[in-house]
């Protein structure tokens, strides 16, 4: 039952279209109001 309400939802689902910047989240890239902040390198 579950299978097949998700086969019916996917349809409607929206398609993922920042797939290339999962990357940049991972590596704990930051943004503000959309614009990619740099960061700076703090010395040890």
């Amino acid at each position: 039952m579950v299978f097949k309400l998700v086969e019916s939802a996917q349809d409607r689902w929206r398609a993922i279209t920042g797939a290339h910047l999962v990357a940049l989240v991972r590596a704990g890239a930051r943004s503000e109001n959309g614009v990619l902040v740099e960061r700076l390198e703090q010395a040890a």
